[in-house]
């Protein structure tokens, strides 16, 4: 990260639109919510985790910020979890976002 994306943001998120941006907001918050409270992975399936134990809050995030502005976006969101929870959650998210759009571990 640089520091102007320090100091003004993820280009993918300060290039969109308002309504977006608004929605993103919401999105991130949740997911370092989900991060702070379950992690993204879990040992055994169940509650939030789906089968493959990833939870499937954090994979809703990553379908719907796909949807938004693809992959760069949701590296824009990996970033944004790494400096809010450390890289040990990005790399658990990276693991809860297979299959999702062109995301790639």
């Amino acid at each position: 990260m640089s520091i102007w994306e320090a100091l003004f943001g993820h280009p993918a998120i300060r290039n969109l639109p308002a309504d977006q941006k608004q929605e993103v907001k919401r999105l991130l918050k949740k997911l370092v919510k989900i991060g702070e409270l379950d992690d993204f992975l879990s040992l055994q399936p169940g509650g939030p985790f789906n089968v493959r134990c990833h939870h499937t809050g954090a994979r809703e995030i990553g379908k719907r910020l796909d949807q938004i502005g693809g992959l760069e976006l949701m590296d824009a969101a990996r970033s944004h979890v790494k400096r809010k929870l450390k890289p040990v959650m990005a790399e658990h998210l990276d693991y809860c976002w297979q299959d999702i759009g062109d995301w790639q571990p």
